[in-house]
């Protein structure tokens, strides 16, 4: 194979200070409570991820019921249903709450706005975790759009309406169809902040500027990953063909032949140690120089729950990389 110039890394890529607190929650637990630890659902989207954690003592189910009683719990960082919510809490179960604050913040707002009588149009993906959780804060009343064309097959009961959308869709494809939910009810009310978060945003924003300068982009991350895979569609939709690994061991050769230039970027789930193998392996498969991309440095922390230590952080209202 001929050598490749360059290897140029997206900035910033990998995790994000929501997947860093929920991973921080089930090692914290495990330290202080000892294993078993139960989780609802992956705690993030990435196979090394749960399988690391798995390896200390994890159990991850995706029902209550397989979790026996007294037993230590945490809520996945997509967040859950009112409904799981209060199942754990008729269970007696010792419940930490791993739910991205980002999230949680969508939860919040959902709750008030139905207080004062407003439907919901939800942006997102069906089957997502964070999605069933979002929509499972209220019983009725709010309505799931994939895409566009969802929009017109929406029947609200009255006037009132607002809109909330899944933290990790592709900036373009929610605006896309933010813009065809207004057409339709010019009156919808907006969140005053986007919800997409702060580091879905930053990630597709890095991969704009990479994907034009060089010939293939390889995405760390796992297939369940929602935001690594809006990654791969986006450098796609620019016009750079790209591939999504979920470690070293699936890049392919022929994705690198004739090619002088690949970029690497990492999905918000997925570890630096699996970057730092993907370019290991990508230098012997040619790579002659490693290059990292300018971009925003993120800062963003979040507070562990109560009981799980005393961390010094940056609540919710802490300016994030994208202000």
């Amino acid at each position: 194979m001929a050598a490749i110039e360059e290897l140029v890394l997206a900035e910033p890529r990998g995790f994000c200070a929501g997947v860093d607190r929920a991973i921080e929650i089930v090692e914290r637990a495990l330290a202080r409570f000892g294993a078993p630890i139960y989780v609802r659902h992956e705690i993030v989207h990435n196979t090394y991820v749960v399988n690391d954690l798995r390896a200390k003592g994890a159990i991850f189910i995706e029902e209550l019921a397989e979790v026996p009683p007294g037993a230590t719990l945490v809520f996945s960082a997509h967040g859950v249903s009112q409904a799981v919510r209060e199942e754990a809490d008729r269970r007696g179960f010792k419940v930490f709450d791993a739910t991205c604050p980002l999230v949680t913040k969508v939860h919040v707002e959902v709750a008030k706005l139905a207080r004062e009588g407003y439907e919901f149009i939800m942006i997102g993906h069906k089957g997502h975790p964070e999605v069933e959780g979002t929509m499972g804060q209220l019983s009725e009343g709010i309505y799931l759009v994939e895409d566009a064309e969802d929009v017109p097959r929406v029947q609200p009961r009255g006037d009132k309406l607002a809109v909330v959308t899944q933290t990790t869709l592709s900036v373009d494809d929610a605006a896309e169809i933010l813009a065809a939910v207004k057409a339709r009810f010019p009156h919808v009310r907006e969140p005053k902040k986007q919800d997409i978060c702060y580091a879905t945003q930053n990630r597709q924003d890095a991969v704009k500027l990479i994907a034009p300068a060089v010939d293939v982009v390889i995405v760390v991350g796992s297939p369940t990953s929602s935001n690594s895979n809006r990654l791969r569609e986006l450098a796609e939709r620019l016009g750079t063909p790209a591939h999504m690994v979920d470690s070293a061991a699936d890049l392919q050769a022929a994705w690198l032949e004739g090619r002088s230039r690949v970029g690497l970027t990492a999905g918000a789930s997925a570890p630096d140690i699996l970057v730092q193998q993907v370019i290991a392996r990508l230098r012997e498969l040619g790579v002659l120089s490693v290059r990292n991309m300018d971009g925003v440095k993120e800062s963003v922390r979040f507070p562990l729950p109560r009981g799980l230590g005393d961390r010094s952080m940056a609540g919710l209202d802490a300016p994030s990389a994208s202000d």
